[in-house]
Parts: structure tokens; C-alpha cells; sequence
């Protein structure tokens, strides 16, 4: 089996993406604007962070924008090189930000609530890089995008795995403790941890560590 790419999210500084990447990260997360959860930063210290990241790991910008001018103009502004598409975005969109930023790789965020998680990822499958499996919620009136911590139905997970011919990475409540687990269950391309590597809110290198270290037994 693989060992699954790795992404270190909810970055806040450049020291932390230094010790995601020190850690072994394959890519950084950086969170933009959300309705809701933990993580955002400004766009001026994400734009500061990326170049300190070296080259050959991925810099996702989450975005909670659905329009296309909207997301264009923040990943300029930005200088990532990879949008996560935190909400659904209808495919004229999807086609709009293609065209506009074509070296700009996509990655369409699909939060498992149910089966339905597998219609949403074959949809959006012909139009994007890859796809992401979250634990948000975005039928609530205030809309959790992700950071909530919170496992979900790795079943159905697989199946969009299975689903799609595109990479999935996987997201939602992974923990060093569980981390051998998902990825033997969903076999999954890559792996995107938030809280389960930190402590009170900041990057916990021993937990980086750990998670890690968990991959071989995968």
C-alpha cells in the first residue's frame, strides 16, 4: 500500500509551515476568510508565508468564495498554487478559474454527510485536480466548511475513492492515533490534518511527529 501524500494545515506563520515541512509535509494549507471554525489568517500574512515555503511542497489557499472573479482575485493575491475549494462551485465557475489561472491546480472540497457525497464528487471530477473529503457542514445556516475536528463516515469515503479516477485526499479528525486506520480503509492519495497536530491551537511538532510515524504500520 502507499504511504499517502501528507498536508499540514491551518498554517499561521512561516515558522509553522518551516516545521510542517521539516516534519515531512508534502504541502501547507493556509485558510483564508470562513463562515465559520478555526485557522483563518489574513490574506497579506498568507501572500508572506508562501515563498518562505520551499519549492516541490503545495501551498493551498482555502477559499470559502463560490464566484470566479472572487477566487481569482484571491489566489493573485495570494500566490498559491493550489485553490481548495471549500464550498461547492458551480461548474461554469470551475471552467471561469481554469481558464483564468491554468498553471493553478484545483482541488473541490466534498463534506461527507451522506451518500450524496459520491454524486457531489463525480460531478465535480471532469473539472478539477482533485478532490477532498471534509467533515464540514454546509447545509447549516451558518455554513462549517471544515476545521470541525470531526471524523465522518470513512465507508463512504472509500466508495468516492473508488467513485473517481482523480486523487482524493481526506480530511476530518484524522490523529496520529487513527491515521493507519483511514488510510487502510479509504486508501486515500493524501492526508489533511489540522487539530489532530496541535496542541491549544499551535503546531505540536511531537504530535507532527507521531502522525508520521504512524504511516509505515498503514
Amino acid at each position: 500500500m502507499l504511504i499517502p501524500r501528507v498536508k499540514i494545515c491551518c498554517i499561521a506563520t512561516a515558522a509553522e509551515a518551516a516545521a510542517a515541512v521539516r516534519g515531512g509535509a508534502a504541502a501547507v494549507g493556509l485558510v483564508s476568510a470562513m463562515p465559520s471554525g478555526p485557522g483563518p489568517i489574513d490574506e497579506a500574512l498568507i501572500a508572506a508565508i508562501v515563498p518562505a515555503v520551499p519549492p516541490g511542497v503545495a501551498t493551498f489557499l482555502l477559499t470559502s468564495q463560490t464566484a470566479a472573479d472572487a477566487i481569482v482575485a484571491q489566489q493573485r493575491r495570494t500566490g498559491c498554487d493550489t485553490l481548495q475549494l471549500c464550498d461547492a462551485v458551480p461548474a461554469d465557475a470551475l471552467r471561469a478559474v481554469r481558464a483564468e489561472l491554468p498553471g493553478v491546480r484545483l482541488v473541490q472540497v466534498v463534506h461527507v454527510l451522506d451518500d450524496a457525497a459520491v454524486d457531489e464528487a463525480r460531478a465535480a471530477e471532469p473539472l478539477v485536480d482533485a478532490i477532498l473529503l471534509d467533515s464540514g457542514n454546509p447545509r447549516l445556516a451558518v455554513k462549517q466548511l471544515g476545521g470541525t475536528g470531526r471524523r465522518h463516515d470513512w465507508a463512504v469515503s472509500r466508495r468516492v475513492v473508488e467513485a473517481v479516477e482523480v486523487p482524493v485526499w481526506l480530511a476530518g479528525g484524522l490523529t496520529p492515533a487513527n491515521v493507519a486506520e483511514a488510510v487502510a480503509t479509504v486508501r486515500p492519495h493524501g492526508l489533511d490534518v489540522c487539530s489532530g497536530v496541535r496542541t491549544d491551537g499551535r503546531l505540536d511538532e511531537a504530535k507532527l511527529a507521531a502522525l508520521f510515524g504512524a504511516l509505515p504500520s498503514a
